[in-house]
């Protein structure tokens, strides 16, 4: 798989001249060619990207999925994902690219609160839309970054690490209206949600149901489902399954002689002591406990 380690490297990919500072960059895609070159066929980043892209034509793999690049949206890549580029055809057209490297959040409380931004690890289908507004007030956070790259002195880190976190904060409300400005969709994935729930457990179970199953049968990646699930219900993706399970699992407890064990394989556990230990944190009470105040 090739690699481009450095921000420097990307420059030279894009046509474009030597970044101001080593470790973070704010790309103007109307000034950036593509050079033809076999890495676009697959390859990872060592830096996380923010792109910001309008009137782009062109396909992106990112994942296991494509995306057709041909109208405004943001969309965020994590370091070392795999990617392909189709070149043929491709035009930038206008918009940003804000890349920084890891290193560049060492000692700043970024480094441990990206993680918390789950859009890093959105499949590329599931790009942000944004309004006029919106996108002004990121380009303006953008144009400042930028700035900032200009004059490198003991500040700067702190001011652009600032900047970054602030695109990043308003991008998690960006998202929350998408989520809920998209309600027709939103409901029918909703239904289909509750469908699958119904109809893993309502079958004969073989393994226990995991957040990562149910997205890939809706098509989406795992984060953007439990930030879905969240903004419309309250619960992620993992909190819904386990309220299904123990629901489940009281119905079986109340309605049937078979023994936890039993019980608890029939609900896809391997050891019936994690089942016991589920179901105790959830309800207070052994699965036995709950039993005994039905006879």
């Amino acid at each position: 798989m090739n690699v481009i380690n450095s921000i420097s490297e990307f420059h030279r990919l894009l046509s474009l001249t030597e970044p101001r500072h080593p470790l973070v960059s704010v790309i103007n895609l109307s000034e950036s060619v593509f050079l033809e070159d076999e890495i676009w066929k697959g390859f990872v980043n060592r830096f996380y990207c923010v792109a910001l892209k309008r009137e782009a034509k062109g396909k992106i793999r990112y994942g296991q999925q494509h995306y057709d690049y041909d109208k405004g949206v943001l969309s965020f890549t994590a370091p070392n994902q795999v990617q392909q580029l189709e070149l043929q055809n491709m035009e930038c057209g206008s918009g940003y690219l804000l890349i920084f490297h890891p290193d560049f959040l060492l000692q700043h409380t970024l480094a441990n609160s990206i993680h918390h931004y789950g859009f890093f690890d959105y499949a590329v289908n599931e790009a942000l839309h944004l309004s006029a507004e919106e996108e002004d007030d990121l380009i303006t956070i953008l144009h400042k970054i930028d700035k900032e790259c200009q004059h490198i002195d003991k500040h700067t880190q702190e001011i652009i690490l600032t900047q970054i976190e602030s695109l990043l904060k308003y991008s998690n409300r960006f998202y929350e209206r998408q989520f809920l400005t998209r309600k027709n969709n939103n409901s029918a994935l909703l239904t289909k949600f509750e469908q699958l729930i119904d109809g893993y457990f309502n079958s004969e179970v073989q393994s226990l149901l995991t957040v990562q199953y149910i997205a890939a049968q809706m098509s989406l990646s795992p984060n953007y489902l439990s930030d879905l699930l969240r903004v419309h219900t309250g619960q992620n993706t993992q909190q819904h399954i386990h309220e299904k399970l123990i629901v489940k699992a009281k119905e079986k407890l109340s309605t049937t002689s078979l023994s936890v064990s039993e019980i608890a394989y029939a609900l896809g556990f391997e050891h019936a002591q994690s089942f016991s230990t589920l179901f105790k944190k959830k309800t207070n009470l052994s699965p036995l406990e709950f039993r005994q105040a039905f006879t």
